[in-house]
Parts: structure tokens; C-alpha cells; sequence
């Protein structure tokens, strides 16, 4: 007997972004809570916050369109005499199920109870029969063990180790888990080995441009290629790191201030995006004033357009490491292993909630109270203010 297929309407999606958004409950929990697929509700996202702009500017998404529908019209007219208006509205939905369709939206329109089997109905959109069937599950006890020990594996011993090496190193440890499981569960965590690859040019369609940005932070290397900055907000680095949870995992977007080691902004989702980390930029901007560089890995969130666009719009120059190569971001890699070791791995949080507040009390910590042995042993925040006081008199 086939399963019948639910059919989500706009309104529902609606809700359900407006709750990831506003809530602390991770991708996991609420794919479980409404049995939808976490990448359902990763695509959902990215189509509002993409559109949200259109609410308040109906007439202009209007007018974007309107050549386009008259071209298509016109073709359709033209065609429709020699071919049958039939012909042609069949061969118009299959081109543009193909180019501009997601996989989620054709496996909404599958009918059950239909004359065409479910599987010709797959067939037909082009999408795989077993991904009809999907039903999401929440992360096993088991499952966030794992993810843990991986975390700690990636974090402590290495980040060059792929998912056969991570494998091996379960294994050793005392897990019982298959090689392809550890590498859905990487890709899950969105870990990938960091090792030197080939030198090819290969960037996103997202942001055709990002090719230009070099690593700029070589100018600031001493004798032992070590980055050296002499004053606050002349050089931030930012990153993004994976943190388990109970019932799944969220995501820590982080910026650091190269001369003093001071956290300037964070922000915490369920969520690897764009968003994430222009909405900590912004942040950081607002609250501590514009940057000469600001440095980043290659990732497609850094790579985006809106990251972009705010940085060129203050003047900040853009520095990105080199491929596979996270000692060109060392700053705020090791604040993320000190995140870990002295707070993360040390609480079991049982949800988002409880994780926001022991980050939010460890930066506090960190910025203001802990002694940093490379700052001789001075604390960031103070090192920071101490910094940007020195430059205000340098301009009076």
C-alpha cells in the first residue's frame, strides 16, 4: 500500500521558518517535531530570508518579472500553432522543473491515489523514489556521542584527518561505527579535512568575484611567520564552529580582534549560513567601529554576496586564507579549542538555550577576566580598550 505524501502550504512553511528563527531548538528537534527533513527546513529558510525584502516591495518584484512573462508568453503563442497548447505546456513545466524547481518542491507535487504510479511520478520530476519515503529521526543518545568524540577528535588531535582517518580513530577509541556513518555524520557537522589541495580556482556562482581577495596577513609576519598586529581593529578574523548539543547541534559565528585577542561579536544558530555570518559582522561593526581587513576562510558563507556587500560598502579590505590551510586563521581557531576544552565539552547542554548562556558567561570570562599568556599575560578586553584609547589620542 503506497504512504500517502504530505503537501506543505505556504502559510505552514511560513510558521515553521518563523519558529526556526525565533527559537532555541536545533534543526534536528524541530524536523522531528513536524516529521519534515532537516534539509526541507535548511531550503525553507534560505527561501524566506531570500524573498523576506519582497513583503515591502510587491510592485518592484512585480516589475522584475514582467519582461519575463511577456517573453514567455509571446513564446508560448508562437509555438502553440504549430505544436498544440498541450505540447507546449508540457514541454514549458518540464524545462522549468528542471532549472529553477528544488528537489523538495517536486517531491511535493507526487500525488498518492494518482493514475501514474509513485514511481513514474518520480521518474517524471527526476527525483530519487526512496527520498519520497524520508522520515526524519531525532539524534540518538548514541548518534551525539559520536558527534561529540568527533568533535573532540577534529578539534584536539587533527583537523587534516578525513572521514577514513576519523574512522580509524573512533575505532581505536572504542566506537562501534561503520566508515560510511562517520562520513554522513561529518557532512552532517559540515567537517572537512584541512589539508593542501591542488591549486585550482574553484568559488560558487554566489559570488563570481570572491577570486580577488588574497591573503593579505602575510605583511603582518615576523621572523617566524608568526601575525603580529600592533593596534586593535587593524586586522579581525572570523570563523564559524560546530558545538553539540543534546537532541542535535548548533553553530558558534565568531569575530576576534588579531592585536588584543578581544571577542568583538558572536552569534549563535541553528544554521550554517550567509546570515549567520553577516549578522555577526554587522554586529561587530556596529558595536566596535570599522576594521582595516578583515580575514576569513573560503567557505561560501564568507564568499556570499551580502558578506561581501557589507564589507566593500565600509571600505574594509577582505583577506581569505589560503586553501586548506586554518593556521592562516590561527587566532580564532585556538579561541575556539579554548571555547571547547574549558567550557563546551565540559557541560552537557540539553538545549540551545542553556548553550547561549554558558557562551555567553565563557566570553564574558574570557574578554575580561582570563590572563592570556601571549598578551603577557593581560586580559583581551583590556588590552583592546587600552589599544583603541592609545588611537584616539594618536587622531586628537
Amino acid at each position: 500500500m503506497s504512504k500517502k505524501k504530505k503537501t506543505y502550504s505556504a502559510d505552514f512553511k511560513s510558521k515553521v521558518v518563523l519558529e526556526l528563527l525565533s527559537t532555541e531548538q536545533t534543526i534536528a528537534q524541530i524536523a522531528s517535531k513536524y516529521e519534515i527533513s532537516a534539509k526541507s527546513l535548511i531550503d525553507w529558510k534560505k527561501q524566506f530570508l531570500d524573498n523576506a525584502s519582497l513583503a515591502f516591495d510587491i510592485s518592484g518584484a512585480t516589475k522584475a518579472y514582467k519582461d519575463e512573462i511577456e517573453e514567455l508568453k509571446a513564446e508560448n503563442d508562437a509555438l502553440a500553432g504549430k505544436l498544440g497548447r498541450a505540447t507546449i505546456e508540457r514541454d514549458f513545466l518540464e524545462k522549468k522543473l528542471d532549472s529553477s524547481v528544488s528537489l523538495n518542491s517536486r517531491k511535493d507535487m507526487v500525488e498518492t491515489g494518482h493514475e501514474i504510479s509513485i514511481a513514474r511520478q518520480c521518474e517524471i520530476l527526476g527525483i530519487p523514489r526512496s527520498s519520497f519515503y524520508y522520515e526524519p529521526k531525532g539524534v540518538s543518545d548514541y548518534d551525539f556521542a559520536l558527534r561529540l568524540q568527533i568533535d573532540k577528535i577534529f578539534t584536539d588531535v587533527s583537523s587534516s584527518y578525513g572521514y577514513r582517518m576519523m574512522h580509524q580513530q573512533l575505532l581505536e577509541d572504542g566506537y562501534a561505527v561503520g566508515v560510511n556513518k562517520v562520513a554522513r555524520l561529518m557532512s552532517d557537522m559540515g567537517l572537512e579535512a584541512i589539508h593542501p589541495k591542488k591549486k585550482r580556482q574553484s568559488f560558487d556562482k554566489g559570488a563570481p568575484e570572491s577570486d580577488k581577495y588574497p591573503y593579505l596577513l602575510s605583511a603582518y609576519h615576523n621572523d617566524k611567520k608568526q601575525v603580529v598586529v600592533q593596534a586593535p581593529n587593524e586586522v579581525w578574523s572570523s570563523d564559524i564552529t560546530y558545538i553539540p548539543i543534546k537532541g542535535g547541534h548548533m553553530y558558534l559565528s565568531a569575530i576576534i580582534d588579531w592585536h588584543s585577542r578581544a571577542i568583538l561579536s558572536y552569534k549563535i544558530s541553528n544554521t550554517m549560513d550567509a546570515f549567520l555570518v553577516a549578522d555577526t559582522l554587522k554586529e561587530a561593526i556596529a558595536n566596535h567601529g570599522i576594521p582595516k581587513i578583515v580575514n576569513s576562510d573560503q567557505g561560501s558563507q564568507y564568499r556570499s554576496r551580502e558578506h561581501i556587500r557589507i564589507l566593500e560598502e565600509n571600505g574594509i579590505q577582505i583577506s581569505m586564507n589560503g586553501k586548506g590551510r586554518s593556521i592562516d586563521n590561527i587566532a580564532i581557531e585556538r579561541f575556539f579549542r579554548t571555547l571547547k576544552y574549558d567550557e563546551i565539552y565540559l557541560n552537557e547542554y540539553q538545549d540551545a538555550k542553556e548553550l547561549k548562556r554558558g557562551v555567553a558567561r565563557f566570553i564574558e570570562f574570557y574578554n575580561f577576566r582570563r590572563f592570556h599568556s601571549s598578551l603577557g599575560y593581560k586580559k583581551p578586553m583590556n588590552v583592546y580598550l587600552e589599544g583603541t584609547r592609545k588611537e584616539e589620542l594618536k587622531v586628537a
